[in-house]
């Protein structure tokens, strides 16, 4: 008796909340009905997370993997058909299921009989649906379903041809899909639904913009995506900071396309007008050979002819000279970034072509600075300061980049917390005893969780802001620090060498010292107490990141600190591929499990399409549960039960009398 009344107290303290609620369900029966519903989803087997990072434009290496969900379509096609389907049969359906609008073309250009094939395929492809859609609810599965075809899939995947009784029923529609000519829709959305049901949520850990020829092309899929989040790597913040009109960013986002020759991504995904800066460097630069700014080029697909390649290097030094400069004010207006030592054009010796660092006299492999005044070094020309200007407008103008910085805004952050998983890109500043390091930020100190919040209001501050105060001048010069100060949480280096790199080549001065985090994050006392500072609690818990290639050609292994950090950089971008011998992972959380998958570098789309050339991809068990994992064992599921919870009170509340049905 105490404790019915000890509810009805605490039900007259939520009565509001509870009113609330019997809106949406006004009947006991309508509450009852959503409790059993809510039960039963806490039941089924969690649903598929994948982990990708750095994907740095490779967008046919990524959608690739999108579409084949990282090989777990074509295992799934494997067991279901084992030996009853030859090997070039199962590959000529996984190619169909990853690219259908393309495969089709080809079939119906050289299948003698293509309603046989249709009839074949359109069978085999309602076992795989049926296969890969048996962990979701029906009204799950529903809401993934094509609107034109959402019945017909519907009573397919939920009736046997095993039943005698509706053995002839399937026949028909399968037979009447054929001679109404739907078929070549009906597949393609049947593949469609198999490609969104065999991943349930994707988590991109950062660096989806620089080095590849696509971003513009990943961030389309992205915002058309149905479940996803972002964790904000360096590279991201770059282009948001570009986005957001910082002069520098701007400036380090277009000497990253020129260095890889990435041309297209500005001009043809964002609109960005390089002509200014062409002409500029044409001009200025006319008789400077460039020979240390010609762009890195993959030899296969090098489409530029040797004049272009010209130009490439031409505009590339041009803009690392005004970055170099750009950058200098924001050293010299903000001295609490402690970056003095970045600046360098003061410290060039015109006559001898020497710079002087830390004491010490080198040779400077280029010494043609037509637009530096040593009088004056940084400060931009009168053509210069034109070309910034209509740069700066470019940027901030273009409509497409606007959409695609809402996207990573909505779904991005720079960490997160799912399923017992801490996620970030880079790297959580420490000290050298593995204690986290406090970081000033406008006069007060972060660490840890609260640094990363800090960080990431200041992004937003410096994009979304429309009053012009301290804060909002502040996060615009802070978000290039993040670039590349050595406190940064998304770089966490010494210093970022650009000049030297250019310019001297003496390569002592080209290392960037790695923060203490690179190394303890191998300890597994300091993966815990990270852990334990973000709150993340659970049996089996972990830290994933990307940022740094994982070396695995000389042996690094992607798994640190006993199982309890995963590094996930693999190699997306081909300019890595030779440091790191392969060519991306992917991390595949199921319900039984963790699993890496290690991935050989994609031919092409196309030779996919013709051949049936899957990605050769490795997979690595790295932690396997004697018990399935249920939704109920995840954040989702305490969000449910959490609601079952309420609804019961709300039961309780009907019952008492305390709130009234509604008539329907």
């Amino acid at each position: 008796m105490k404790n019915q009344q000890a509810t009805l107290d605490a039900i007259q303290k939520d009565i509001r909340y509870l009113e609330l609620l019997s809106h949406k369900f006004p009947t006991i029966a309508a509450a009852s009905t959503e409790i059993i519903n809510l039960e039963a989803i806490l039941n089924l087997p969690k649903g598929t997370e994948h982990y990708l990072a750095d994907l740095h434009g490779e967008y046919e290496a990524f959608q690739h993997v999108l579409r084949n969900a990282s090989g777990a379509i074509k295992r799934k096609v494997n067991e279901i058909f084992g030996n009853t389907l030859r090997e070039t049969e199962k590959k000529d359906l996984c190619t169909l299921i990853y690219y259908p609008e393309q495969k089709l073309q080809l079939i119906k250009e050289v299948e003698p009989d293509i309603v046989d094939w249709y009839v074949i395929t359109l069978n085999q492809l309602v076992k795989v649906c049926q296969n890969v859609s048996s962990k979701y609810t029906r009204s799950k599965v529903r809401k993934a379903l094509p609107e034109e075809f959402s019945y017909i899939i519907q009573e397919l995947l939920h009736e046997s041809s095993m039943e005698p009784n509706k053995q002839a029923y399937i026949n028909v529609i399968i037979s009447t899909i054929i001679a109404t000519h739907r078929a070549d829709s009906f597949i393609i959305a049947m593949c469609n639904l198999i490609q969104r049901l065999t991943i349930d949520s994707l988590h991109i850990l950062g660096d989806i913009f620089d080095r590849g020829p696509g971003p513009h092309i990943i961030m389309d899929t992205l915002c058309n995506y149905h479940n996803f989040d972002i964790q904000w790597g360096n590279h991201d913040i770059l282009w948001m900071g570009a986005a957001s009109g910082n002069d520098s960013c701007i400036a380090n986002v277009l000497r990253l396309s020129m260095r890889y020759g990435n041309l297209s991504a500005l001009e043809d995904g964002y609109g960005i007008n390089l002509l200014p800066l062409a002409t500029f460097a044409m001009e200025t630069y006319a008789d400077d050979p460039c020979e240390h700014f010609m762009p890195k080029l993959n030899k296969e697909e090098e489409t530029f002819n040797d004049k272009t390649i010209r130009l490439i290097g031409q505009m590339h030094k041009a803009i690392s000279i005004i970055q170099f400069k750009l950058e200098a004010e924001i050293i010299k207006r903000r001295p609490e970034f402690k970056m003095e030592d970045r600046l360098l054009l003061h410290h060039i010796n015109f006559e001898k072509k020497t710079i002087t660092l830390d004491g010490k006299e080198y040779e400077l492999r280029d010494c043609n600075f037509p637009t530096i005044d040593p009088a004056d070094p940084y400060r931009l020309s009168d053509e210069e300061a034109e070309i910034v200007e209509k740069l700066h407008n470019s940027f901030t103008s273009s409509e497409k980049l606007r959409k695609h910085m809402k996207c990573l805004f909505r779904y991005g952050c720079l960490y997160n917390v799912c399923n017992s998983n801490l996620l970030y890109h880079a790297s959580m500043p420490l000290n050298e005893d593995g204690t986290l390091k406090d970081i000033e930020i406008m006069g007060k100190k972060y660490h840890g969780k609260a640094l990363l919040s800090r960080v990431g209001q200041l992004i937003r501050t410096a994009y979304f802001a429309d009053d012009d105060n301290d804060e909002k001048a502040f996060a615009l010069d802070y978000i290039w620090y993040l670039w590349c100060g050595k406190d940064s949480p998304a770089f966490d280096k010494s210093k970022m060498a650009t000049f030297e790199r250019y310019f001297i080549s003496d390569k002592e001065t080209h290392k960037e010292i790695k923060g203490f985090y690179y190394t303890l994050r191998d300890r597994e006392d300091v993966c815990d107490m990270i852990l334990d500072e973000f709150g993340v609690e659970g049996e089996h818990r972990h830290i994933i990141n990307g940022h740094v290639p994982v070396k695995a050609v000389k042996g690094e292994k992607p798994i640190k600190a006993n199982g309890k950090m995963m590094v996930i950089d693999g190699g997306f971008s081909k300019a890595y591929q030779p440091e790191t011998g392969i060519a991306g992972y992917t991390l595949v959380y199921h319900s039984r499990g963790f699993q890496l998958v290690q991935h050989e570098p994609f031919t092409s789309t196309q030779r996919a399409i013709e051949e049936g050339l899957d990605i050769k991809s490795t997979t690595q068990i790295v932690e396997l549960s004697s018990k399935r994992m249920m939704v109920k064992d995840t954040d989702k599921g305490h969000e449910l039960m959490i609601q079952i919870e309420d609804l019961k009170n709300l039961l309780i509340a009907y019952c008492a009398g305390i709130i009234k049905e509604k008539a329907l």
